[in-house]
């Protein structure tokens, strides 16, 4: 098989002191690699100086989905305590999640201030369907999401070894985050804080567009060969706006994974309705040989291996080239994943 497609080279061993737990304080002294793919040069810098890098002709976009606080605590009636991680709503008064303890269909659970849930399914993939209640009044969509609000916490990646905190509700958030549904935070994003925020909008054209993370961004692939992966879903909205701005850029710089597979999966739309906001499932798999084809530039943290995300900056830049900036950042001691350091491909 091609060493592109196959899925051990995709593999890198990460020392886990250089996983980043907490977020860089303040949010521009992260670290940044930048790697010009034209001159094939490499330069270590700092996100104060990010902006010396971005090209100035380049149309940037930004994801600005919003973190639902996704995870709930909840016991049996037995007792047994359970945790939940809210997904999304999948049918009138039907919303997927993942819980860990064990469970069974029918079964109800208690959480804090009257809120309960009644599990109705049991899916084949680990996830389960449930309802929820409050003092046995069904909830709708907005009455879930005002309880997550009320009683949930900060859903921190599984690599993340600790409680949230209360820093997390601030710091797991991009400044710009504005349209409340994903339940992982585009990372990338994170190292904007206000004041680079406006000096981005102030010199740079930019566009905003909506793709809410779901929990399968952090799933490693499986499949041997990665053509045969079968990738998640997420709910895309791009404004009519957007969708011309990003029709009329000669040049595209994505903050982050997220905007970029927005873009790539807009790009390759046929027959869509140009005089409305776009609203569709993203399921596009970028990878080798299925490779950026509409954007330039990319801004990224440093992803988990084995996952689509590096798979995605390998179609970038190629599978060992960017084994050899994942090798280099890990010899720089550079933060690798969510609250860590970023690299930006131009």
């Amino acid at each position: 098989m091609q060493e592109d497609f196959l899925l051990e080279s995709y593999d890198y061993f990460l020392p886990k002191e250089l996983i980043a737990n907490y977020p860089a304080t303040p949010r521009e002294s992260a670290k940044l690699m930048v790697y010009d793919r034209k001159k094939d040069e490499i330069f270590h810098t700092d996100f104060y100086h990010i902006f010396d890098f971005i090209p100035q002709k380049a149309l940037v976009v930004l994801n600005d989905t919003k973190v639902i606080k996704a995870r709930i605590y909840g016991h049996k009636p037995s007792g047994g305590s359970l945790e939940f991680l809210y997904h999304r709503e999948i049918g009138q008064d039907s919303y997927l999640v993942q819980i860990k303890g064990r469970v069974k269909e029918n079964l109800r659970v208690v959480f804090a201030d009257g809120y309960e849930s009644i599990i109705k399914e049991l899916r084949e993939d680990g996830y389960r369907v449930v309802s929820f209640f409050h003092k046995d009044v069904l909830l709708d969509l907005k009455g879930v999401l005002d309880m997550l609000e009320k009683i949930g916490h900060t859903p921190l990646p599984p690599y993340i070894k600790r409680v949230d905190e209360k820093l997390d509700l601030s710091e797991y958030q991009s400044v710009f985050a504005k349209n409340l549904g994903a339940v992982a935070a585009p990372t990338a994003s994170l190292h904007f804080s206000d004041v680079a925020l406006e000096r981005l909008k102030t010199e740079f054209s930019h566009c905003f567009l909506t793709l809410h993370i779901g929990a399968g961004t952090f799933n490693a692939v499986e499949a041997k060969d990665i053509r045969h992966h079968h990738i998640h879903t997420e709910r895309l909205t791009i404004p009519l706006e957007s969708m011309e701005k990003i029709d009329n850029a000669k040049s595209i710089l994505c903050i982050g994974t997220t905007a970029l597979r927005s873009v790539e999966y807009y790009a390759r739309l046929k027959n869509i309705n140009k005089k409305e906001d776009l609203y569709a499932q993203c399921d596009i798999f970028l990878h080798p040989g299925n490779s950026v084809s509409r954007v330039n530039h990319l801004l990224t943290n440093f992803h988990l291996p084995k996952s689509s995300l590096i798979m995605l900056v390998s179609s970038m830049v190629g599978v060992k080239k960017c084994r050899e900036l994942y090798e280099i950042a890990i010899a720089n001691q550079y933060r690798f994943y969510s609250y860590g350091d970023g690299m930006l491909i131009l």
